[in-house]
């Protein structure tokens, strides 16, 4: 009796070590010990050093942005979206599993049935009589009832490994929400950091387009009246007007800009229109980045991309998952029991003589499908196969969007100094003019003449900054990283 209990178990232990299908082993891709272009200007080469605190964007020293970012990775909706997309993955994985345990149902109930007369098998039992004295012997009774409570018990055992492999690529399948959380707040937050940057550049370059029409404003006062006294030309005065125009039609164009990207950050944050346009209730310069950039090692790139990584995961998933079509085609173990027990009186339902058994093992292997159990194997090969290429494709494309960004990125600082250089130039050529005019050496036309060079200088400094906001953003997010401010938001 006990070898028979123990027989089960024994079986389970003995089978459970020949799973099949090949094992998963992790790419190593062969990178540059360097990048290229990694000493450009504001970077730091080396190993990146893991910090407890990777907000970056904290470097533009604006309170405001700060908390945009904050408030966008918890209220953002696509994050709320992916949020809720790691839950089903946690529950397909509990799904697959469950299928690696006994599946158990209870139950009980009432029966009755009855037996036809005219039954083939059991009819004549019902109706036999005597041979000699003719009584009605009833050997079976025609109405029967009884009382039954049991459960019914059933178990595949995985004997090559089929659902633990489906288990396994189910649990990749979540890492893999998992790291797309990661990446989608990454791309929020970026989105978030571009919308506010642009809005600013926007309010401040339209704040000096509002001076230069001023100055022209005043020039065109100035050449009307030379014109009058017989001093100037109608030339110089369409000069001024057509002038004074081109600047008047920028400023349309520039508020378009600023509200745009107002707008985009309200649909970032999951707010209405009404209630992002209450945060910014002044207009604010656009805030300057004083941070280093860490580029790190171009092998750091394998576990700090997001799209590297599910990739990566994509390999091991798809592995497993050609694994289970392998196993499939192997046999398949049952193991089944109906304990319980049954009785006609209610009184006597669980009484020792009530208890019934019913157990069994079968063996279920589909030796004939026509191909189709080989087609599956060689179709989840081909899908290996292709996220292997594509994995491969992926680093070279993470590998080569850095070293363009960061040479883009030493390029902007570049033309951010010189453009500097030539806006502290035409502020020099502004005090030169006033001291001549103050002189009785030049007349007030020349100044304004300087003061309408540095304002356009002053706007070409703001979109030069604007430029290399936009790359530091960008070279950030080819370097990947985890940009959660709060880790506890993904769970």
């Amino acid at each position: 009796m006990k070898l028979i209990k123990i027989a089960p178990l024994a079986l389970a232990m003995m089978l459970s070590g020949c799973a099949v299908g090949p094992d998963y082993t992790q790419p190593t891709s062969s990178l540059e010990s360097e990048y290229l272009y990694q000493g450009v200007q504001g970077t730091q080469a080396g190993k990146y050093a893991q910090q407890t605190d990777n907000a970056w964007w904290k470097s533009f020293e604006d309170p405001t942005l700060n908390q945009l970012v904050v408030d966008a990775q918890n209220q953002a909706i696509p994050l709320k979206i992916a949020a809720q997309r790691i839950r089903m993955a946690q529950s397909y994985q509990s799904t697959i599993e469950s299928f690696k345990v006994p599946t158990v149902n209870i139950g009980a109930g009432f029966g009755n049935f009855q037996i036809s007369e005219n039954d083939p098998l059991l009819g004549g039992a019902i109706t036999a009589k005597h041979p000699v004295s003719g009584e009605e012997l009833g050997l079976v009774d025609d109405n029967n009832s009884a009382f039954f409570a049991g459960a019914t018990i059933g178990w595949e055992v995985d004997l090559f490994g089929r659902i633990d492999r489906q288990a396994s690529a189910a649990a990749i399948r979540k890492e893999q929400m998992v790291i797309m959380r990661e990446g989608l707040t990454t791309l929020i937050t970026s989105d978030v950091i571009h919308n506010y940057l642009q809005m600013r550049g926007a309010q401040e370059r339209k704040e000096i387009a509002l001076k230069t029409s001023d100055d022209q404003r005043k020039t065109l006062e100035l050449v009307k009246l030379m014109v009058k006294s017989g001093y100037g030309s109608k030339l110089d005065e369409s000069r001024a007007k057509a002038a004074l125009a081109a600047t008047k039609a920028v400023i349309p164009q520039l508020e378009i800009a600023e509200n745009v990207h107002l707008q985009r950050l309200a649909i970032l944050l999951g707010e209405t229109p009404r209630q992002s346009h209450s945060r910014f209730e002044e207009d604010k310069p656009l805030p300057n980045f004083s941070g280093i950039i860490p580029t790190g090692l171009p092998a750091d790139l394998l576990q700090r991309r997001p799209d590297i990584r599910i990739a990566e995961r994509e390999m091991a998933a798809l592995n497993e998952e050609r694994a289970a079509a392998i196993a499939a085609q192997y046999p398949k173990v049952f193991l089944t029991g109906s304990p319980g027990v049954l009785a006609k009186d209610f009184d006597d339902l669980f009484n020792s003589d009530s208890v019934s058994w019913l157990g069994s093992v079968g063996v279920s292997w589909n030796v004939f499908d026509g191909g189709r159990g080989d087609a599956i194997v060689e179709m989840q090969e081909a899908r290996f196969d292709a996220s292997v290429l594509s994995y491969q494709h992926s680093v070279i494309a993470a590998f080569g969007e850095v070293e363009t960004l960061l040479h883009g990125y030493g390029q902007s600082q570049q033309y951010v100094a010189l453009v500097s250089e030539a806006s502290a130039e035409t502020t020099n050529a502004v005090n030169k003019a006033q001291s001549l005019y103050k002189a009785g050496l030049s007349d007030y036309l020349s100044i304004l003449d300087a003061q309408r060079q540095q304002n356009m200088m002053r706007d070409r400094v703001v979109a030069a900054k604007l430029q290399t906001a936009n790359m530091t953003i960008a070279l950030h997010k080819a370097l990947g990283g985890n940009w959660q401010v709060n880790d506890a938001i993904s769970q």
